[in-house]
């Protein structure tokens, strides 16, 4: 009998590398293990994993949004509401019960593209953010950001053929999903002596190798903003250019935003979408925008909630991702209702 092996899979998948779970954090859970034992010899007593964004973890311990966990709890058990009524606040109970009526049980599955009420709550976070109007139909939730850079990827990917510009640094879900669906990495530089800042020229000479590769074409143009791992903010100016280089190449511009309230001086240095300079430029590229409850100050990684946003895809190509989102049947409803939150 032949045992199954590596070399029985997908060789794409052999291919896949993701630092992030990578050795490193192998090795510490090897440690955390080593640690449960009173004579571990180990010079420390305790991990703290810091190879992701995870501030609920143990160690950090980031207590969670008291509002985000009360409407769980409801829209988790509904009869809890008698139980807290003229205890918890009433926003709250008015809140997880609107949500509640909408949805019904969370053990249920939800419409694939995630629960109309809460799609319209994201179109009226991105309206109230940009000052241009969002429409729910163009809004997909998702089982974390993640889960829609996969989806996406996965659509614009012709094998081998297609290339896909990424930032150098970058985090690697990119170049794992890239080996994983076997498209090209064409990777642009950020200018580390600038502060990490995005540097169209090294975006221009990533489009300009990729033409000696010959039969690879550009497809899509990746931008983290603010920076995953750099930390860096794009100025308005920059983000006008990437939006008329994306023009100029008929690149999709894949927005990866989580970040967006990871900033250290807001005032003076706010963040600002793409989605609201290709509506104030009136550009035709295609957006897609991610966002993610994982990141700011929410921190609710385990729930697996985040959206993208779809600027200018026709609407053919909408029907298909809503098709393949359909394969997975929904995103997960606790996630949706932290989304929601």
């Amino acid at each position: 009998m032949h045992q199954l092996s590596p070399a029985d899979l997908n060789p794409a998948v052999l291919e896949v590398q993701y630092a992030v779970r990578g050795e490193l954090a192998i090795k510490a859970e090897q440690h955390r293990v080593s640690l449960e034992a009173d004579d571990h010899g180990l010079p420390f007593n305790r991990i703290i994993n810091s190879n992701i964004g995870n501030p609920q973890q143990k160690g950090l311990d980031q207590p969670p949004i008291t509002f985000n966990r009360q409407i769980a709890a409801l829209t988790e058990y509904p009869p809890l509401a008698e139980i807290v009524k003229g205890k918890w606040p009433n926003d709250v109970l008015e809140r997880a019960k609107e949500l509640q009526e909408e949805i019904g049980s969370i053990g249920a599955y939800s419409h694939s593209k995630g629960v109309p009420l809460i799609r319209k709550s994201v179109a009226k976070f991105i309206a109230d953010r940009d000052g241009y109007p969002a429409d729910p139909e163009d809004i997909f939730l998702t089982a974390g950001a993640s889960a829609g850079v996969s989806l996406l990827l996965n659509v614009l990917i012709t094998s081998h053929k297609t290339g896909i510009l990424i930032p150098i640094p970058q985090y690697p879900l990119y170049t794992a999903t890239l080996s994983q669906f076997s498209g090209v990495a064409l990777p642009y530089h950020l200018s580390e002596q600038d502060g990490w800042k995005t540097s169209l020229e090294e975006i221009r000479t990533a489009l300009k190798a990729s033409e000696s590769k010959g039969d690879v074409t550009p497809r899509a143009l990746v931008i983290i903003n603010p920076g995953n791992p750099t930390g860096s903010l794009l100025d308005l100016p920059t983000m006008r250019e990437v939006v008329q280089l994306c023009e100029e190449h008929s690149l999709v511009l894949l927005a990866d935003e989580v970040y967006q309230n990871n900033l250290h001086s807001p005032s003076t240095h706010p963040f600002h979408s793409f989605k609201k300079v290709v509506r104030q430029l009136n550009s035709p590229i295609a957006l897609i925008s991610f966002h993610s409850t994982s990141k700011g100050v929410v921190g609710e990684c385990g729930r697996r909630g985040g959206y993208f946003e779809c600027t200018n895809i026709p609407e053919d190509v909408r029907a298909l991702l809503y098709k393949m989102v359909s394969v997975g049947l929904c995103p997960p409803l606790s996630g949706q209702v932290g989304v929601d939150c």
